[in-house]
């Protein structure tokens, strides 16, 4: 049961980074399509403390909390699931702490730069 949730905590953790990822390229798309969601307020403020949770959490030193989570259901689970094999490889890279700190860090200037770019339009009354 441990390892059903802890596959379950790294499904949504690959969920959060798909969201901050791909909302990045679909604003992009979305700009040059003429597709309107991608420029709601909602969506844009909601992708835009996405990115600056994870820069934050870098800069303090603190380890993810889904992290956390997961290796915490994973102690009690006695072999690798199939999601944890192949899901980790996509997710969890072993390099110096500064390395992702500089990428979020980045990533986020990048979504900031976006929001004022392609600025978020407020909804409209009809």
């Amino acid at each position: 049961m441990h390892s059903l949730l802890a596959d379950l905590v790294l499904v949504l953790h690959f969920a959060y980074v798909l969201f901050v990822l791909g909302g990045f390229a679909l604003i992009w798309a979305g700009y040059f399509f003429g597709w309107g969601w991608v420029r709601s307020l909602r969506f844009r403020i909601l992708h835009l403390a996405a990115i600056g949770f994870v820069a934050l959490e870098s800069w303090i030193g603190a380890i993810c909390p889904l992290t956390l989570w997961e290796d915490l259901l994973r102690r009690e689970a006695t072999q690798a699931s199939f999601m944890q094999r192949w899901v980790h490889r996509l997710l969890f890279y072993d390099l110096p702490e500064w390395v992702f700190t500089l990428g979020y860090s980045g990533f986020l200037l990048l979504v900031a730069a976006t929001f004022f770019l392609l600025p978020p339009r407020p909804r409209q009354l009809r």
